[in-house]
């Protein structure tokens, strides 16, 4: 009897950690994650339009000034402090707001507005993610 009180003890322990340990890493902050989705989101309409060889202007436009206004919540929302990532944001936001200004008419203009974008996210990606 006692053992089986201890082990019904020990399971109801366990139950609570779990339940605390799920509440604090739910708690966690969802804006780094939510800013890096809206990202991929117009980037991906962008790359979906070249695919589909649909490049109007408008949607074009539309894509990247939604990403020139998201890159800028980058460093504030994810709050590394280090001056490489700063930087790297930095870089993001220029090449978007070249990207901006180029407004690409064609096809071939947006893959090459773009191309520094990509590369700028994929260097960033590989020394953060």
């Amino acid at each position: 009897m006692r053992v089986a009180l201890m082990i019904l003890l020990g399971l109801v322990i366990g139950v609570i950690g779990t339940v605390n340990v799920m509440n604090t890493l739910a708690a966690r902050n969802p804006m780094p994650k939510a800013v890096m989705d809206t990202m991929g989101y117009h980037i991906g309409e962008l790359k979906q339009a070249l695919k589909a060889k649909q490049c109007n202007t408008p949607a074009t436009q539309h894509h990247l000034a939604r990403l020139q206004s998201t890159a800028s919540d980058i460093v504030p929302v994810f709050g590394i402090d280090e001056k490489t990532f700063t930087d790297d944001a930095t870089q993001l936001q220029t090449r978007l707001q070249q990207a901006v200004q180029a407004a690409p008419a064609t096809c071939e203009a947006l893959a090459a507005a773009i191309q520094p974008v990509g590369e700028t996210c994929k260097s960033c990606h590989q020394q953060y993610r």
